[in-house]
């Protein structure tokens, strides 16, 4: 079944659901926890990176592996070598994520730290003059973690945008960082929101289907840049503003798309 929809039905559904009361159960809920840019960064893309499968198991998981590197993510990262990252998450699991992929990630992200001072600075360095969207930057963001650390970090949990995937959950963690409301951190203060993409999983697949925003058969790359050009149509300046929104449709209970657009 079509939907009609429009700014006005999109900034009521906004108003509605992205507020932080509404984040549980969200694995964003984490990266709150903290107030230091560094630890945040770090939380966010464990968080995002292990932000598949059910959701129960995903807060598990991380907040196992948060409980590892507290109270400071960030420092917990400069103060152990990769031996002894691996040694620590080594009984780890998440799915199909083991402890040695886990911390080949965490491994980059301190290689880094160590070479950029953060991990914006790193994503920026990726940055091309006259880049329309963050997809340059952040196949090449996702390139430096991979060389990093080789060792692991290919396939589901370190993707590559270059091979056409959606990466959503790397397009998730680029929403955190970079946009800002009551939701969204926004401590990337050098990524514009304009060039963000929608972070297209199974689910709001099919809400744009049933939107029309998409006529692409499955939830890749293509279907993320035509699902995006239409929400920037409608907010150019911010066309993932109602993601966090749209997505809380099929998490509460009791709420039919139908009967808020």
């Amino acid at each position: 079944m079509k939907l009609v929809f429009s700014r006005s039905s999109l900034e009521a559904l906004y108003r509605r659901y992205n507020r932080k009361d509404c984040i549980h159960p969200d694995p964003l809920e984490f990266v709150h926890r903290y107030s230091e840019l560094m630890d945040r960064e770090i939380v966010g893309l464990v968080a995002a990176c292990l932000a598949y499968g059910r959701v129960r198991q995903i807060l598990a998981s991380v907040s196992c592996v948060l409980e590892r590197m507290n109270p400071s993510p960030g420092q917990f990262l400069l103060d152990n070598s990769l031996d002894r990252i691996q040694s620590i998450f080594r009984s780890f699991k998440h799915r199909f994520t083991t402890g040695a992929e886990l911390a080949a990630l965490l491994g980059g992200m301190r290689e880094m730290l160590l070479r950029f001072g953060s991990l914006e600075a790193c994503f920026l360095a990726g940055c091309r003059p006259g880049d329309a969207t963050v997809f340059p930057a952040l196949e090449s963001f996702a390139h430096r973690l991979r060389c990093a650390c080789p060792d692991g970090l290919e396939g589901m949990l370190l993707p590559r945008p270059v091979k056409g995937s959606a990466c959503k959950r790397l397009h998730l963690f680029l929403r955190w960082m970079v946009r800002e409301d009551d939701v969204d951190l926004g401590v990337w203060k050098s990524v514009d929101p304009s060039w963000l993409l929608i972070p297209l999983d199974t689910h709001m697949f099919r809400i744009a289907g049933a939107l029309d925003l998409t006529a692409r058969r499955q939830a890749d790359l293509r279907a993320a840049l035509e699902i995006t050009d239409a929400f920037r149509a409608i907010s150019p300046e911010d066309p993932v503003k109602y993601d966090f929104a749209l997505t809380r449709l099929g998490i509460r209970d009791g709420v039919d798309i139908r009967d808020v657009l």
